[in-house]
């Protein structure tokens, strides 16, 4: 009985740990890493989880901004599916009004559409965007100014 415990106590972490780890696993629970303030005012994070490549067409990335954040209007080459996984948000294109974004929210941007999205003045927001491979044109600043007035407006609604 006890070469029966003494091999399974030394037997099952190797058991246990033999899990193959071939497979690339990325996990949305991650907060992935700072980014820089060069297009937003605030803090972001970005979980790069797919990167594109031969076999897939585009990225996915999970963006975190915290609350009060913003990020300047920019436009892709491509279309860009967002999908919200948490908190609340803002979202515009240029010419039309801004929309409040929450979870469970999918929004698809066509290609070559000057827009902006982050989170709103009081919670955090996280989304998934979906894009391609071709690098964000930035095109303007979005001012605290104009974040405020968009956020007065349409917390009012």
């Amino acid at each position: 009985m006890r070469y029966l415990v003494f091999c399974l106590f030394f037997s099952l972490p190797t058991i246990a740990l033999a899990q193959n780890s071939d497979y690339p696993i990325k996990s949305l629970l991650e907060e992935g890493v700072k980014a820089p303030n060069t297009h937003h005012l605030g803090d972001a994070w970005l979980n790069f989880l797919l990167q594109e490549e031969d076999s897939l067409g585009y990225n996915v990335t999970q963006a975190t901004f915290s609350p009060n954040s913003t990020l300047d209007w920019h436009k892709h080459n491509t279309p860009q599916v967002l999908i919200v996984l948490e908190g609340k948000g803002y979202y515009q294109e240029r010419g039309k009004d801004a929309v409040i974004i929450n979870v469970g929210d999918v929004i698809k941007c066509e290609k070559d559409t000057e827009h902006w999205h982050t989170s709103s003045k009081d919670s955090k927001v996280s989304y998934i965007a979906i894009y391609g491979n071709s690098p964000t044109v930035w095109t303007e600043k979005v001012t605290r100014e104009y974040y405020n007035s968009v956020s007065e407006k349409i917390d009012q609604e």
